[in-house]
């Protein structure tokens, strides 16, 4: 399985492309423009937000109400296009003028051709490294707008893993500093509550906090990051490799979520606090009963041992920076005149923590549905599900040489 994105952040639309989808899963719609508009949510994101309505439009794959077997098609349309044609256009040169952004309280217009970088943007080394200097052609496919198609994209491998039970959920635990240190995975009662949170936190206390923090960095012209949880339950066992490094599971996830625009870190379990403990308060002490067969005193590890799922919850946590798009532009230099300048803005968010977490369920989700089908093989979901059923019939029993 495998997926590939295209389209820039003012363009007509973003496209997504899945190959290796099994046949026969049942698609709802729904489903997947639930995930685009729980992406779309949170406290402190910025006018865009106020503008698009993520809809997915399925091109191919999927005939009546199932996958077919062949390569799957997404469309989402950016609503934005029509204010942005003339500057995007493939043949047109672009425009000098400027694009009205009334939408947006704090910006009210964009330069259309951009020369001077945005410090802890892609802006000046993507420069460097596709010779611009009309940063434009840069900011466009660099903007986190394109993850909207990542979502579509793990919709589909959340339904799939749906069919075995397995549950993906996010939830922040940070920002701006204001935060606790949780890492649990939720009932689906307290996930749905997560989802009306307007920053995704579980406690509301803190919610309000961090809505009063993000509020005070708006007074600031400032943008604050933060930390997500991602957890996953029903993993099986057995998903992952520890022959070789690209096929251990937690490098995959770690990879997979660090590709979001704004990860800076992501750890497993209690992660860099395991660091300090004694190899006996780490690991987790292994039990088996005929009644409730095998299992673990404690999830330290975050369900993956050897790079390989044990069995357990998946626990991940990431940490993403403050949006390097700056209302107040931090000092830079100007491409074409290498004199001082300070940047200049393109409509941002305050923060978006909280889309983030719904941006690394859909990778997650993506990368633990690549690993079922590899595991389990198959050109369909029949095929899978009765090699997954005879899988965890053999792990009742325990592993064996035959």
């Amino acid at each position: 399985m495998r997926f590939l994105t295209a389209g820039e952040s003012h363009g007509p639309a973003l496209v997504a492309i899945i190959e290796g989808f099994p046949a026969k899963v049942p698609v709802v719609q729904e489903a997947i423009d639930r995930e685009l508009a729980r992406r779309q949510l949170g406290f402190g994101r910025g006018g865009r937000m106020k503008i698009e309505r993520d809809q997915v439009e399925i091109l191919s794959g999927v005939r009546s109400g199932a996958t077919i077997g062949s390569p799957i098609c997404l469309r989402i349309n950016n609503r934005d296009w029509p204010r942005w044609s003339g500057v995007m256009a493939p043949f047109t040169p672009p425009e000098t003028a400027t694009v009205n952004l009334a939408a947006d309280p704090l910006l009210d217009k964009v330069s259309t051709v951009v020369t001077t970088p945005r410090p802890g943007h892609a802006d000046l080394s993507g420069a460097f490294k596709y010779g611009y200097t009309d940063l434009r052609n840069i900011i466009e496919r660099a903007s986190a707008r394109e993850t909207a198609a990542r979502v579509a994209v793990g919709a589909f491998a959340k339904l799939l893993l749906a069919e075995f039970g397995i549950f993906i959920g996010s939830y922040v635990t940070h920002i701006g500093g204001v935060g606790e240190d949780y890492r649990e995975p939720l009932t689906p009662a307290a996930q749905a509550r997560v989802d009306e949170s307007p920053v995704r936190a579980v406690n509301p206390e803190l919610a309000q906090a961090m809505v009063e923090t993000i509020e005070a960095a708006r007074e600031q012209k400032e943008t604050l990051g933060g930390i997500f949880v991602v957890y996953a339950t029903g993993v099986p066992p057995g998903l992952g490799s520890h022959v070789h490094w690209d096929r251990r599971i937690d490098g995959q996830l770690a990879q997979a979520v660090m590709g979001i625009p704004g990860i800076k870190g992501v750890e497993f379990g209690v992660g860099f606090k395991g660091a300090d403990l004694v190899g006996s308060q780490m690991h987790d002490a292994i039990g088996f009963t005929t009644e409730t067969g095998w299992q673990r005193a404690s999830n330290r590890a975050g369900g993956i041992e050897g790079g390989i799922t044990n069995g357990e919850p998946l626990i991940l946590r990431a940490a993403m920076k403050p949006i390097p798009t700056l209302y107040r532009g931090l000092p830079s230099v100007d491409l074409k005149t290498r004199q001082p300048r300070a940047a200049g803005a393109e409509r941002s968010d305050l923060t978006a923590v909280p889309a983030a977490g719904v941006v690394a369920e859909a990778m997650v989700a993506w990368v633990l549905a690549a690993a079922l089908q590899e595991k389990f093989g198959g050109d369909t979901l029949p095929e899978l599900k009765r090699a997954y059923r005879s899988y965890r019939e053999g792990l009742d029993a325990g592993p064996a040489d035959s």
